[in-house]
């Protein structure tokens, strides 16, 4: 069993990466693999619409994006951290996700997702509901904590201060570990699911 940790941080030692290391330690003592990967200080260009993805299985900008999506197809579950900024993700980290998921025809079912958002102070809410879009379009059950999955601090240090933000890290971690075992031992139970049906109004209705 293997978890993705993202960080869309600029900052390898910010809040972000602390509220992930929280995640991290729990996770590790549950018998989970763990990576941790640095998004946020790779430049990441957004996606063209393209779709050469759809004939070479993969994203035609060759970056940091096309080596994530062979370690995404192993893992059953991802995290991804955020900063927030003007209420949303970090436009790297959105660049980096928009390709990672469209350019990536395997199936995501059942693999488990998780955001963790940190701000100085608000618009984090908003940020944690943005990421969790990708979980939803994609068959991948959300991990909830004890409380929104947020810390808080303008610098590392000050989230060592928020010792609500890292308990929920904690229990994040503790229900994803859960929910990754669970699904494992149940896969053998997991009916297909249809895809045939795409609308798109072509008559203009």
């Amino acid at each position: 069993m293997k978890v993705l940790l993202i960080n869309g941080s600029p900052h390898i030692k910010g809040c972000t990466a602390r509220g992930l290391k929280e995640i991290e330690n729990i996770l590790i003592k549950e018998g989970i693999e763990v990576e941790t990967i640095q998004v946020g200080i790779t430049p990441i260009r957004g996606c063209i619409s393209c779709n050469t993805c759809a004939k070479n299985n993969k994203c035609v900008f060759d970056d940091l994006v096309n080596e994530v999506a062979l370690k995404f197809k192993e893992a059953d579950g991802i995290v991804i951290g955020t900063p927030t900024y003007y209420a949303g993700a970090n436009g790297n980290l959105k660049s980096f996700l928009d390709r990672l998921f469209y350019s990536t025809s395997f199936s995501k079912r059942m693999k488990v997702g998780a955001t963790i958002v940190s701000s100085r102070r608000a618009g984090s809410t908003s940020a944690f509901d943005e990421i969790n879009k990708y979980f939803t379009i994609s068959e991948m059950p959300i991990v909830s904590s004890s409380y929104w999955n947020e810390i808080h601090g303008f610098k590392e240090e000050d989230a060592e201060k928020d010792l609500e933000g890292l308990q929920t890290m904690r229990n994040l971690a503790r229900n994803m570990a859960f929910l990754i075992k669970a699904i494992n031992m149940n896969k053998k139970e997991l009916k297909d699911n249809e895809y045939g049906s795409f609308t798109s109004f072509p008559d203009g209705l």
